[in-house]
């Protein structure tokens, strides 16, 4: 029995149809702007061995469950500048380069940070994994370690280094991220040296926050506290006055004459304000004069307090 012939004709071509995919997308940075290759090459070939393959220790390139993702320009150049630790920088190939994206692009080619350019597609996709659905990456994100909090001892430690009086801003049971990010952004642009987050029941430094802080994260120190009452106990101990935050305080943030002095604002939460036992551990519980309103938003009083504290601090000199 004879096998049958094949009846399939020659291949056809696609009439075009495929014409747009092997185009070349607008925008992609030319070869000789991509500054950051000029190094890689050379770390590269130094990890090969003579057949091409990784040199025994070298690291390897698999990504780590451990790693999260700071997402948009200003927050990845604030990070990069203040030199947080990173693995990988992802370029969108469809951008349209600004200054940012450029200085982004040398300082992790100078670092030794892999630059690897993928489609607006990709990254959207790799933001939706990483628990950051619809987040605007604008082009460029930044796989980070995880945030290495410092303790609450060090941080008063450097306030205590630093040429003004220390001022700390304390949050208790602030479990919103956006709000725990505009704290911070407050905090660093009236003056602050740091702040102090419970580890339980409180939101924690996430690409969230970070990209509310608009890259403050990345300067401001933020110290996680075991218990947040002992904490503020010690900060009491070490010379350090705790004011907390409350609408039906015994005194007013703008007449608080401590102010002057080395202090810690504590915020409460966003629902139920100051707990109990963060309450007795402040020396004065202070109010913001905001007329009709019933209450303002944690980050909103934060930003109020630490502004009327520096210009009490700037009327004294």
């Amino acid at each position: 029995m004879t096998a049958k012939k094949s009846k399939k004709g020659p291949t056809k071509g696609s009439g075009g149809k495929g014409r747009r995919s092997l185009e070349g997308k607008s925008g992609t940075l030319p070869a000789s702007e991509r500054h950051w290759y000029d190094g890689k090459q050379r770390q590269r070939a130094a990890k090969r061995g003579p057949g091409g393959g990784q040199q025994d220790g070298a690291r390897s390139e698999r990504r780590s469950d451990s790693s999260d993702l700071l997402v948009g320009r200003n927050p990845v150049v604030e990070a990069l500048r203040a030199g947080m630790p990173a693995t990988r920088l992802f370029l969108a190939n469809s951008l349209d380069p600004d200054d940012r994206v450029n200085e982004a692009a040398k300082m992790a080619g100078a670092r030794g940070i892999d630059v690897v350019e993928v489609t607006k597609t990709e990254l959207d996709r790799r933001c939706e994994s990483n628990g950051q659905p619809g987040a605007v990456h604008q082009g460029l994100v930044l796989q980070v370690r995880p945030y290495q909090y410092w303790a609450p001892e060090g941080l008063l430690d450097a306030a205590k280094d630093s040429d003004t009086p220390p001022l700390i801003v304390a949050l208790d049971g602030v479990t919103d991220p956006h709000n725990l990010g505009a704290i911070a952004r407050s905090a660093a642009a009236f003056g602050a040296h740091g702040l102090v987050i419970p580890e339980r029941r409180s939101a924690g430094v996430n690409m969230t926050a970070w990209k509310t802080s608009a890259g403050t994260l990345a300067r401001l120190p933020v110290a996680q506290a075991t218990n947040l009452t002992r904490a503020l106990e010690g900060f009491k101990k070490a010379g350090l006055f705790v004011v907390g935050l409350d609408a039906g305080g015994d005194a007013q943030i703008p007449d608080l004459e401590l102010a002057t002095g080395p202090l810690v604002i504590v915020v409460g939460s966003e629902g139920k304000g100051l707990s109990r036992l963060v309450r007795e551990a402040c020396d004065v519980v202070a109010s913001i004069p905001i007329g009709n309103a019933e209450s303002l938003n944690a980050s909103v009083a934060a930003g109020v307090s630490l502004y009327a504290v520096s210009r009490r601090r700037a009327e004294a000199v």
